[in-house]
């Protein structure tokens, strides 16, 4: 049977002459039920296209031969996701050319406008105000964030989870992979080898902070006011800037957009002749469980929790995709810092790579999913009972450390994750059939 993500043509009239080539994509099947009229020009192919949904959309005439092409959206093996060295500048999501048209063709339309004529309502949140429609958003953002962080600890119980000692590398297991690829301290004299403990929820959830903003539109930050703003987690921040109402972290609520006299200057309009403000929309917050009250979930209870943290994990990035396409997000290109408002703060903590060159600035920029909710790559272990051969490394896939526990505590793999994890590809049994794959 072909490989998913390959493309095969087979005709009847000679099977010996089958062509077989590859495609990323695509699966194609064609049969020559008719080798002695092959040549005639009025017979066509019959195709079926089969997507993920199993939606199989066939056109079909009787005096037609059969013919069959199956495409998927997803790839059957992909690369994995490329390791940035802290000496590399991350890129930029849109390239420099791209946005160095737009602007160009900004300015064209400025120019096109009569001087003194008013300019048109900037859209919120430009004029500081929140978008209505996207605050139940904000609020399925914070209460997916904390299920996912209750569910993983309930899931570290029972699932093990190791992280070494001396670097950032984590492994889900029984026990840590034998690859020599720690990269921290010491690690010449230990030959590359790990030193692996007991994994905690910061290991897999990596922890990403910003600056809490009282109003969206004030003035950056300083280097000086550095210590005295508090630093939140960076969805947090994201949740609240979008229309979560938390009493611990207060933040301005216009009623009224703002009014701009020049660039980096506005005044607040009038508020006065409005009623009290009343919450147009309000959903009860979850809340986290501390470590203590934990309690270790039974065997049928694992697979539910399994499957709701990966639903969890979904919704998560899926709506703090969508909030990022309207709030800003930046991210620094040389170190991890995320901010979340229109501009980057002015506090020099830049640690990265010849920061002494930029007075420990950083160097803004959009920011992408990645930045802003980090997934921590995994080997993923084929059979939980038979340990990682080192050998056979280039055999083994990669996957999300959330997704990794919870393929283990029993859920169904999901679709986007099953070509970084090579499902599709046979392990070898030995060392010595591995030396016969060409």
């Amino acid at each position: 049977m072909p490989l998913l993500g390959s493309k095969l043509t087979v005709s009847h009239s000679n099977m010996e002459a089958c062509m077989v080539s590859c495609t990323p994509k695509s699966q194609f099947l064609q049969f020559n039920l008719y080798p002695a009229l092959s040549s005639l020009d009025f017979f066509q192919s019959i195709k079926l296209k089969h997507k993920l949904k199993s939606v199989i959309i066939s056109r079909r005439k009787f005096w037609q031969p059969h013919a069959l092409v199956i495409a998927s959206e997803q790839p059957q093996n992909s690369d994995f996701p490329r390791y940035y060295s802290r000496k590399e500048k991350k890129p930029f999501p849109v390239p420099i050319v791209e946005l160095r048209r737009a602007a160009r063709q900004r300015l064209k339309e400025r120019l096109k406008n009569k001087k003194g004529q008013p300019r048109g309502r900037v859209p919120p949140p430009k004029n500081g105000m929140v978008i209505k429609s996207l605050v139940p958003v904000a609020y399925d953002l914070y209460n997916s964030r904390i299920i996912l962080i209750n569910n993983l600890k309930k899931l570290l119980e029972v699932v093990p989870v190791h992280a070494c000692g001396w670097c950032n590398e984590i492994h889900v297991g029984p026990l840590g992979h034998p690859f020599k690829s720690c990269k921290g301290k010491y690690a010449t004299l230990r030959k590359g080898n790990h030193e692996w403990i007991k994994a905690a929820i910061e290991d897999v959830l990596v922890p990403i902070e910003a600056y809490h903003l009282f109003d969206r539109l004030q003035k950056r930050i300083t280097h000086e006011e550095r210590f005295s703003i508090p630093r939140i987690p960076a969805v947090l921040e994201l949740c609240i800037q979008a229309g979560v109402n938390i009493p611990e972290y207060p933040t301005k609520r216009r009623r009224k957009p703002i009014i701009r006299i020049s660039k980096h200057e506005f005044v607040d309009a009038d508020e006065s002749d409005l009623p009290d403000p009343v919450p147009e929309y309000e959903k009860p917050l979850l809340m986290e469980i501390p470590k203590s009250e934990i309690v270790v979930p039974s065997d049928e209870e694992v697979k539910f929790i399994a499957d709701e943290t990966i639903r969890a994990w979904e919704k998560m990035r899926k709506t703090a995709k969508r909030l990022m396409g309207i709030y800003f997000v930046r991210v620094c290109g040389y170190c991890p810092e995320v901010h979340v408002g229109p501009s980057g703060h002015k506090a020099q903590n830049c640690g990265a790579h010849k920061h002494q060159q930029r007075n420990g600035q950083h160097g803004w920029q959009a920011a992408v999913l990645n930045d802003l909710i980090p997934p921590r790559y995994v080997w993923h272990v084929p059979n939980v009972n038979e340990p990682l051969q080192r050998e056979l490394r280039n055999f083994y896939g990669q996957a999300p450390a959330v997704v990794e526990i919870c393929i283990q505590a029993g859920a169904v793999v999901p679709e986007e994750y099953k070509s970084t994890m090579r499902l599709d590809i046979g392990i070898p049994s030995s060392v010595s059939e591995a030396d016969m794959v060409v």
